[in-house]
């Protein structure tokens, strides 16, 4: 086979993989492409939950034709009993010839082991293929493998000058619909959706993906350091969804147990600077799972992310209507004195949403997490 062939064959296995970002956590949204002689023989992505793995749901589509196929697998194969058995094992058993792997799996009960396994039954093993490419799509995974926390995407949908409301509070709606319909696509890819407590209380928001189908339902995430939120949507959408409150000490025992009591889960962050500590909060929500969250706000949540170095991708949103400097600011105060401290972005896409523009932009660091 040809690398023009493995480079076409693992791009169809990334955008399987795609198809379950937001879908599969814990686990991570792997694609595969089994073929022989020029001929897809089974195709699959980690199903909705997590299980079964793409590897499993290539193999069967493949059936006893996967004996000496090669199969093109975005991520290195798992190689540890969990809920389900090693998909290197499984591989193996099928007879396939070659595997393909995009990325080097970080998890430490891989880490390798996978690759090894496959290689000790005889079958060839190529590493690195897309490699790029997979590791933006698996960026969460990894960055939650890696660093411990899920990968973090702060939305700011805005005016021309930056501002999110009026002086009166106003902002349904600054963007267009078809920036909100982007929106609720993009929630839909991340496994979570974060805002503040001041968001919580002033807009009132379920949080939840809509107008695109039948869907499973990202977590929502509250950072609420007294637990002091309103009985509005985010209860009544208990149905809908996951809810999971993030919360200081000071949080009363009857606030806890009354969302406990409706179905939410906490978890009791120490607190800094009168906030929820955010590098904390963001360990336990990996610990929990979590791959990536979004963040919609609001303004005091967003800039402490920012100043934490928490933030590992912007997107902006912005609206061609200016509100002037008496309308609420996108970020809050950051404590900025040196231009030479302020967070500075790389921009990696803009494109316009009906009349708004939406960029993204990749924080810069000093050194790769």
């Amino acid at each position: 086979m040809t690398r023009d062939s493995d480079a076409r064959y693992m791009s169809q296995a990334l955008t399987l993989g795609r198809r379950g970002l937001g879908r599969v956590w814990p686990n991570p949204a792997v694609g595969c492409v089994i073929t022989k002689r020029g001929r897809v023989l089974g195709r699959g992505r980690t199903a909705d939950g997590g299980r079964p793995h793409a590897e499993t749901e290539a193999l069967a589509m493949a059936g006893a034709a996967a004996r000496g196929a090669t199969a093109h697998v975005t991520l290195e194969p798992c190689s540890h009993h969990g809920k389900t058995p090693p998909c290197a094992d499984a591989l193996i058993a099928a007879g396939v010839a070659r595997v393909v792997v995009a990325v080097h799996d970080p998890d430490a009960r891989v880490a390798g082991r996978g690759i090894e396994a496959l290689r000790d039954a005889g079958i060839e093993v190529e590493t690195g293929m897309l490699r790029v490419r997979a590791e933006t799509d698996l960026a969460g995974y990894l960055m939650n493998r890696r660093v411990g926390r899920p990968r973090v995407t702060l939305k700011l949908a805005s005016s021309f000058d930056g501002r999110i409301a009026t002086a009166t509070g106003e902002s349904r709606w600054i963007t267009g619909p078809l920036a909100r319909r982007t929106v609720h696509a993009m929630r839909a890819r991340h496994d979570a959706v974060l805002v503040g407590a001041g968001t919580a209380r002033a807009d009132d928001p379920a949080l939840t993906v809509r107008g695109l189908g039948p869907m499973p339902q990202p977590v929502r995430v509250v950072a609420a350091r007294r637990l002091d939120l309103p009985e509005g949507r985010l209860a009544e959408t208990l149905d809908q969804g996951p809810l999971w409150l993030c919360h200081g000490s000071e949080a009363t025992g009857d606030r806890r147990a009354a969302w406990r009591d409706r179905g939410a889960r906490l978890f009791e962050c120490p607190v800094e600077h009168r906030q929820v500590d955010l590098a904390d909060m963001l360990g336990q929500l990996g610990a929990a799972g979590l791959t990536s969250v979004f963040c919609e706000g609001g303004g005091t949540l967003a800039s402490a992310l920012l100043g934490a170095g928490l933030v590992d991708e912007i997107v902006g949103i912005t609206a061609g209507v200016a509100l002037g400097a008496e309308g609420t600011p996108a970020l809050g105060a950051m404590g900025l004195d040196a231009l030479a401290d302020a967070p500075r972005f790389d921009l990696i896409e803009s494109r316009p949403l009906g009349p708004d523009l939406m960029h993204r932009w990749q924080v810069q660091r000093q050194s790769a997490a």
